[in-house]
């Protein structure tokens, strides 16, 4: 992805170096990585969180980046400028304001408005203060441990993070939350499903406009796509398990979240994202 030299976003928060409470079971293994996949795309985040929080305390320590962190930083950076030039247009010509979400970086643990994350829960969003969380380690575990690698596979992370924040602002994930108070574990999922889904959707849209402000590389596509697969819930469970629960999934199939982020990349708008409706997921 074309990135460096670029404008950077002033929306992000830098807390990297101070901690807040210390979670139970940081370990790696299955469990955590279907932790982090819960996570990955912002689902039943207050939920997950509220059984991992332990005890800890901020360090309060001053925090030197390495010179890799110091370039994957103004890599988000800059991904993060580049969805809101997006977004803003995209909802100017809906008529909407967009209203753009900060992104955290932290190290450890970080509490938000959703509840206590440690890095191995991975990137996620919270509605409940519109603010995307990324520990940049996360890098190194999509390339290494989903063997996702590449700078636009990142992106394609952030970009969906975002698209919760679309889904916020368009009321999808109030919405979303009714069903969950309405409906068994098992019906809910189906429409996590869905939403999920819309948000690779999303960053799909995202995707298609980077391409047309000629920002991507050749294999970048690919990349996104690679990811998109490595997170799918059947891929994770397979992985964590050696079986797949389908009536678990709450992200959608390695085939769907491919699926449903090329389709907003050659849509490149809100329509034809509607996941909810759609008879073929």
């Amino acid at each position: 992805m074309q990135w460096k030299g670029r404008r950077t976003s002033s929306n992000v928060e830098d807390r990297r170096g101070s901690r807040g409470p210390g979670l139970i079971g940081g370990g790696i293994g299955g469990v955590v990585i279907l932790l982090l996949v819960t996570l990955l795309g912002g689902g039943n985040v207050t939920d997950v969180l509220s059984n991992l929080v332990g005890s800890g305390s901020d360090t309060g320590a001053p925090y030197t980046e390495t010179a890799e962190e110091k370039e994957l930083s103004q890599f988000v950076s800059v991904v993060l400028a580049d969805t809101e030039d997006v977004w803003t247009e995209v909802f100017r010509k809906e008529g909407k304001t967009y209203e753009k979400p900060k992104l955290v970086l932290y190290t450890g643990s970080v509490q938000s408005a959703c509840g206590t994350a440690g890095s191995s829960v991975g990137p996620f969003y919270c509605p409940g203060d519109q603010k995307l969380y990324i520990d940049l380690s996360f890098y190194d575990e999509l390339r290494k441990d989903f063997q996702a690698p590449g700078d636009f596979a990142m992106a394609y992370v952030i970009a969906h993070e975002v698209g919760h924040h679309v889904q916020t602002l368009l009321g999808t994930s109030d919405k979303l939350a009714q069903y969950r108070q309405q409906l068994s574990k098992e019906e809910y999922n189906k429409y996590q499903v869905r939403f999920e889904l819309q948000a690779d959707y999303l960053a799909g849209v995202w995707a298609h406009h980077a391409q047309g402000m000629n920002l991507l590389e050749e294999g970048d596509l690919e990349e996104a796509l690679t990811a998109a697969s490595a997170v799918g819930d059947d891929t994770i469970q397979k992985r964590a398990q050696g079986y797949v629960v389908p009536e678990s999934f709450t992200h959608g199939t390695s085939e769907q979240r491919k699926r449903w982020f090329y389709k907003g990349f050659e849509n490149g708008t809100l329509q034809g994202g509607d996941t909810f409706n759609a008879n073929n997921l």
